[in-house]
């Protein structure tokens, strides 16, 4: 494992941010990428893209259902349609490899990996995967820009991938009010060596976090765990390997009406497998999320306290005419 990521030579390859914002809102009850938490009424999302564009990313693509995309392209798309190049990707639970088709019934989408398997089409060079109900600070775009323009166009089908994902910890990344989703990982020497997804994440009353495994078993977490908020620098050469885990996957679970396929799951099978390397980004900025209702408020305060305390130029999301 060398201990930088190879440079590229040539010109600077075109940073593409890719915002997963499919998710039905089951515990929020609602489209909580349309909810403006800003002091000017900013989504989340237009956080998200104005950090991506000051750390040098020139072209964004939504992940979104069809359900609401004439809706999300009115509240977000336009704004950026005139200073970034803007894509959009629908996350259909029908859209499945060759040979699978969803159980009857089925509505929920099929997870994170098959949402950035979604946007396959769109996607030509090295981009970054974000969450779009997850604000994760300016700092955190440019590290994973620098990364990626380290790494340069690695080509689709090689053996080796690199990326990278920005940590959290633990502690930091859970909701007063109910479990959350995190990937727990462990790591050496600033590389990830694996990263399971848990489900249902809590604060125990003795000071200690408890999650569900995706086996089902409730086990024990460390506050001061690194966590993956689904904060990923990748290239193209990610897109046949989470074509090919989700294809696993839906031979052992594709009858199920609510299974999903994380990210997390898809780069821990290539690390086992010593596929990857994945170097861990560390960012002393703010994460926040909303899950919740009632985390809103909290989100609200967080991004009122950063632009009080002179954060103004990196936390007010641009306005368009």
């Amino acid at each position: 494992m060398s201990a930088q990521p190879p440079v590229s030579a040539g010109p600077d390859p075109a940073l593409t941010l890719l915002v997963l914002a499919a998710g039905l809102g089951e515990r929020y009850g609602g489209l909580k990428q349309l909810e403006p938490v800003g002091p000017d009424g900013e989504t989340v999302i237009d956080y998200a893209v104005r950090h991506a564009m000051q750390a040098g990313f020139s072209r964004v693509i939504f992940v979104i259902r069809v359900e609401f995309a004439a809706v999300f392209k009115a509240q977000i798309g336009s704004k950026y349609e005139a200073i970034l190049s803007v894509g959009y990707a629908l996350q259909d639970v029908d859209d499945l490899p060759k040979g699978h088709t969803p159980p009857p019934g089925r509505s929920k989408p099929w997870g994170t990996a098959h949402a950035v398997w979604a946007a396959r089409a769109l996607l030509d060079g090295p981009f970054a995967v974000v969450n779009g109900d997850d604000f994760y600070g300016h700092q955190a775009y440019q590290e994973v820009a620098e990364f990626l323009l380290k790494v340069g166009t690695q080509a689709s089908g090689t053996a080796q991938l690199q990326c990278c994902m920005v940590a959290y910890r633990l502690g930091q990344t859970l909701s007063a009010h109910g479990g959350v989703n995190r990937g727990i990982c462990h790591s050496a020497d600033g590389w990830l060596m694996s990263v399971q997804e848990h489900t249902s994440i809590t604060m125990a009353p003795e000071g200690i976090c408890r999650g569900r495994r995706l086996d089902g078993q409730m086990v024990a977490l460390a506050p001061q765990a690194l966590v993956s908020m689904n904060c990923w620098g990748f290239n193209l050469a990610v897109l046949p390997a989470i074509e090919a885990n989700f294809t696993n996957f839906l031979g052992k679970f594709g009858a199920h009406d609510s299974a999903e396929c994380f990210i997390p799951s898809v780069i821990d099978q290539l690390l086992c497998t010593k596929r990857a390397d994945c170097r861990i980004l560390s960012t002393e900025g703010h994460w926040f999320g909303v899950t919740y209702p009632q985390d809103k408020a909290l989100c609200a305060e967080h991004i009122r306290q950063l632009v009080a305390n002179g954060a103004n130029r990196m936390h007010r999301a641009p306005h368009t005419q």
